[in-house]
């Protein structure tokens, strides 16, 4: 069983913040999430888009944004279970909590922070009758080990940027790379549009729009799949080794709906702006996945969320001590790894 002082459920940027503000207490965190890596959104669905209201950075990329929170919490040695879904939590006799994935993964901590921005993230799938047969034998939804691809025919139907981006990455690993997508347009980031463009000129990929994927095929694994021509109504048949429709995550609360927790409106209520705990003492919920008067869905919002609730925990755990706020201007920031980080120390010096 993994023990930590507060299992964080999402990796989202609020969720890496909060492991920040903790470790300021010298309080351990563990993250579980869904996704197959830390970020949330910023990492699966927009990591070459721009955010423009972070303070500090005029402009910085979201998946930018989640490499700099990861180097922020490097010297707090936070743990990780990516991949799996926080399923259940059990609250024993002490007060703390254990929490159990879908695959079995028990967590054990006297705080649980829910920082799972709009829920755990189900792939949307497209309307095939035999979808289901071919999952894991030739279709995904994600791509986690692009290696895998290496040599083979691959397919991605989408227009956005994930669609745009694992073309471009796998259009040198895999035999042959074809993008299909329903209009003629893409919503992704303009270079990465010009690249695709690019890549297509040079026979390196093969574009199919407005084109949709309208029957898969094969024994046993997939074989082969039907694009349809949106406009003519033409149909061609492709061969594949793997499919991979990217049409974006569709977020829900999920199995922590039926955790007991007061939910208005697919979001968990908490107190207002105190310590954004919920109605079970010892369970927080931060970022987009709660609500209250007045509540802001920003970034921004989040990492103050983080940070009171944080302050909260740490009287929680340690309810006879009484900390002390420093400035990290001031007593500087001390990681469990031993590695110190601090201001410049002031030069007293006497003048004749």
């Amino acid at each position: 069983m993994i023990k930590t002082d507060i299992l964080i459920i999402g990796a989202g940027p609020t969720g890496l913040f909060a492991v920040f503000e903790a470790g300021l207490l010298q309080l351990k965190c563990h993250l579980i999430d869904a996704l197959p890596q830390a970020g949330g959104q910023c990492s699966e669905i927009y990591p070459k888009k721009p955010i423009y209201d972070i303070p500090g950075y005029p402009e910085v990329l979201a998946g930018e944004l989640v490499d700099n929170l990861m180097e922020q919490i490097k010297p707090f040695q936070p743990g990780f279970t990516l991949g799996e879904r926080a399923e259940t939590i059990d609250k024993l006799e002490d007060g703390t909590f254990v929490v159990t994935t879908n695959k079995g993964t028990k967590h054990h901590a006297p705080v649980v922070a829910i920082a799972g921005g709009l829920g755990s993230f189900e792939p949307r799938k497209p309307l095939l009758d035999n979808l289901a047969k071919y999952e894991d034998n030739g279709v995904a939804y994600m791509i986690k080990e692009p290696e895998m691809y290496r040599g083979k025919k691959v397919l991605i139907a989408g227009g956005g940027d994930s669609a745009l981006d694992w073309s471009i990455f796998l259009a040198d690993i895999a035999d042959e790379v074809t993008l299909v997508h329903r209009r003629n347009e893409f919503r992704g980031a303009l270079d990465s549009v010009e690249k695709v463009q690019h890549l297509k000129n040079e026979g390196k990929i093969n574009l199919m729009t407005p084109s949709e994927v309208v029957a898969l095929h094969g024994e046993n694994v997939l074989e082969k799949v039907t694009v349809q021509n949106v406009d003519t109504s033409e149909e061609t048949e492709v061969e594949v080794d793997h499919f991979i429709p990217l049409f974006g995550l569709s977020p829900k609360l999920g199995p922590i709906a039926d955790w007991g927790l007061e939910i208005e409106k697919n979001a968990i209520k908490v107190d207002n702006s105190y310590d954004y705990q919920t109605n079970i003492p010892g369970i927080y919920a931060i970022g987009d996945v709660n609500t209250y008067p007045g509540k802001l869905k920003l970034i921004l919002c989040g990492f103050h969320e983080a940070t009171l609730m944080c302050q909260s925990a740490y009287q929680r755990i340690f309810p006879d001590k009484k900390y002390v706020m420093k400035y990290t201007t001031v007593g500087g920031v001390t990681g469990f790894d031993g590695s110190k980080k601090e201001a410049p120390k002031a030069v007293v010096k006497s003048i004749d």
